[in-house]
């Protein structure tokens, strides 16, 4: 990894890849507590996340708890040899605890509140709930601080999932604090926010509130300041539970799951205050290529760690929350969990064990299915957990990449904002597509913070990178300089960090970095694409602008803005710096894609064929060659060793059967993979 390097407290249980998943033994009799613990035994599990939805069962009233069952749990996963991630319960009030403190549950932008009934019923900014989390929170923590199951802390779950944002009364005056800080004066405020277009100027800070819902387009410098404001009240939240852990046990590891490419949250802000990176990922029916978001899951957490990460929930087969929940095929369970510890993950966890009987997500897949031991399912939960065995010594190990995507939480909130040339923009889904063309060449990605330090890096691409601090643009305007390429799309450089255009013509900071001078936006209508001169085409989006030192790759060969430039190369200082002012899709960005990532001199993992995935984990004293078939034919690579999952050495050639895994300690490099 070219990206951070980060010193972190790792769990010291389990030893080699960590392997289970949620346990919520309250759901259940405890008389069933043993043959869950002998099941557990036959699939390899080794770590249990325990507790994350226990408040009602812990403390059962104010200030009255219940210890007994989880004492029983723990020490039976103790007995078992089991690591317990053990939750702090925070993230469901109970009843008792919403009834009584109605002013802690949450309000919509409209002034909806929303009740009590489901979970995460609460206001971030709410004092009163916070000092309750952190006080369970240290309950439980002085509770089981020198437990023999004890590995890590999970603190609260899935922060923000339901609740990223509280509109009541409460959150505004947060609201207000946090500006207060920021700002320092109303003046400067008022500056920030632009706030002498529509007569909005404050002359009081109690006039000011959150973006509640208006007759039209809020105050875009208050809507970003918003979401900066939520995502810090949840780590706030997070941050108090970290503390008072941090002060019983400093030795233990704390994690909170994150939620891959979530937008309310910027997980670049939260990382640093945690010990373990872990994440929840969960196959998107309405994804085009589901698998490769796999990857970019696992490359964005790797990223956001500086090494290996946890994977602490995904589905053994379907989920219940999306509109068609589509089941697994025989032997995906297996592909998609390698699929993440080929990205860096050193445990493999589900929601959850055993799949409910009641309550809304009793159609969610579990380890053990309601037909239980006799299904597919269940034999692909013991088959994982062989591989994970087979593959132990792989902890610890690391993926390398030279590209990066940078990606910034600040710039996506910006960009996606109301008012603009076009809704089409889709920031997520832009980064999906690039990481996706290079998914299918077979090289590795980072996904970095635009202040990320990129010298380690030979090829930077900068999807949609609407908002960029002074000092973003020079860090990367740097990493060309320095003989680095770099890849600018469409909408990129526009705004500062207050969301104000700058002036002059875009792409404001980058201008001269890009050799292009853009006048005015043209974007496409939905379902439109343009032309190119090099036969490709684009859609959402094209521009009026000109080369100003850059040599024209492609003109728009129609419509509009015919002629003018539509891909540009600049060479700056000893690198260069592509530009696309269009969305180039499909074969055409795969084109592209495999120009520049020859021209920046990055070599692929392995060539293969569509759909068959190549990556490699390293140590120093071994290399990892993982080759993932999502396809439903078999392929082949020539590598020399031993293949870990079945123990049998590997001279010239690996097969990998269709859906299925291969797992190489090589001996050489890979030389080429076919199908």
């Amino acid at each position: 990894m070219a990206g951070k390097t980060v010193s972190r407290l790792w769990p010291a249980t389990p030893a080699g890849i960590a392997y289970g998943g949620d346990y919520n033994p309250e759901q259940w009799p405890e008389e069933m507590r043993q043959q869950d613990l002998a099941l557990m035994a036959e699939a390899g599990v080794n770590f249990l996340t325990v507790g994350v939805f226990s408040w009602a069962a812990l403390e059962v009233s104010p200030g009255v708890f219940e210890w007994g069952w989880l004492d029983r749990v723990m020490d039976d996963l103790a007995g078992a040899g089991i690591a317990a991630d053990l939750a702090t319960a925070t993230a469901s009030p109970p009843p008792w605890f919403s009834h009584a403190n109605p002013q802690t549950l949450p309000v919509r932008a409209d002034g909806t509140k929303l009740w009590w009934g489901s979970r995460q019923a609460f206001c971030p900014s709410s004092p009163i709930y916070r000092e309750a989390a952190v006080h369970l929170a240290g309950e439980i923590a002085r509770r089981y601080a020198s437990h023999p199951a004890l590995a890590m802390w999970h603190v609260h779950n899935e922060y923000g999932c339901h609740n990223s944002a509280c509109y009541c009364d409460v959150s505004a005056g947060a609201f207000r604090a946090w500006l207060a800080e920021r700002y320092g004066e109303l003046k400067a405020l008022n500056e920030a926010w632009g706030t002498a277009f529509w007569s909005q100027r404050y002359t009081a800070w109690d006039q000011v509130i959150p973006p509640r819902r208006t007759g039209t387009f809020a105050n875009p410098g208050q809507q970003l300041d918003w979401a900066r404001f939520c995502s810090e009240e949840l780590l706030a939240c997070c941050r108090a539970e970290i503390a008072v852990l941090k002060e019983v046990t400093p030795d233990i590891p704390v994690t909170t799951n994150m939620m891959s490419l979530f937008k309310p949250l910027d997980y670049q802000r939260w990382a640093d205050h945690l010990d373990v990176i872990s994440n929840d990922h969960y196959l998107l029916n309405f994804l085009e290529r589901p698998e490769a978001d796999l990857s970019l899951s696992g490359d964005l957490m790797r990223s956001l760690a500086g090494g290996p990460w946890w994977l602490m929930e995904h589905s053994p087969s379907a989920v219940n929350w999306q509109p068609f929940n589509l089941a697994k095929a025989p032997g995906q369970l297996v592909r998609n969990s390698l699929t993440h510890v080929a990205r860096g993950a050193d445990a493999v966890g589900f929601f959850q064990w055993r799949a409910s009987r009641a309550g809304a997500e009793k159609y969610h897949s579990a380890m053990l299915p309601h037909a239980g031991r006799d299904t597919k399912v269940w034999r692909e939960v013991v088959n994982l957990g062989a591989n994970l065995a087979s593959l132990s010594e792989v902890a610890g190990s690391r993926v390398e990449s030279k590209v990066a995507i940078v990606h910034s939480w600040d710039s996506w909130w910006a960009a996606e904002l109301d008012a603009h040339p076009t809704m089409a923009l889709d920031v997520a889904g832009h980064i999906r597509a690039w990481h996706s063309a290079l998914w299918d060449m077979n090289v590795t990605t980072d996904i970095v913070s635009p202040d990320s330090n990129l010298g380690g890096y030979d090829l930077v691409i900068a999807p949609n990178l609407y908002l960029l601090t002074d000092e973003q643009a020079s860090n990367l305007a740097a990493f060309v300089r320095g003989g680095g390429t770099a890849v600018v799309t469409y909408f990129s450089g526009i705004v500062d960090s207050d969301d104000h255009v700058r002036l002059g013509g875009y792409p404001g900071m980058l201008r001269e970095l890009l050799g292009v001078v853009v006048e005015e936006f043209f974007p496409l209508a939905p379902g439109e694409t343009v032309r190119l001169s090099d036969s490709s085409s684009g859609s959402v989006w094209s521009e009026l602008g000109r080369a100003d030192g850059a040599e024209v790759v492609a003109e728009f060969a129609e419509g509009p803005v015919a002629g003018c430039p539509a891909i540009t190369r600049n060479a700056f200082g000893s690198g260069s710096a592509f530009y696309l002012a269009t969305h180039l899709t499909g074969d055409d960005l795969l084109a592209f894609a495999r120009r520049v990532v020859a021209q920046a001199g990055v070599r692929p993992v392995a060539d293969t064929p569509k759909g068959v995935e190549a990556v490699r984990r390293s140590s120093p004293d071994a290399s990892y060659l993982f080759v993932l078939n999502h396809t439903g034919q078999p392929a082949e690579v020539e590598v020399d060793g031993v293949e870990l999952l079945s123990g049998e050495r590997v001279e010239g050639t690996l097969r990998v059967a269709a859906g299925a895994v291969g797992v190489v300690r090589e001996e050489r490099p890979s030389a080429a993979v076919r199908s």
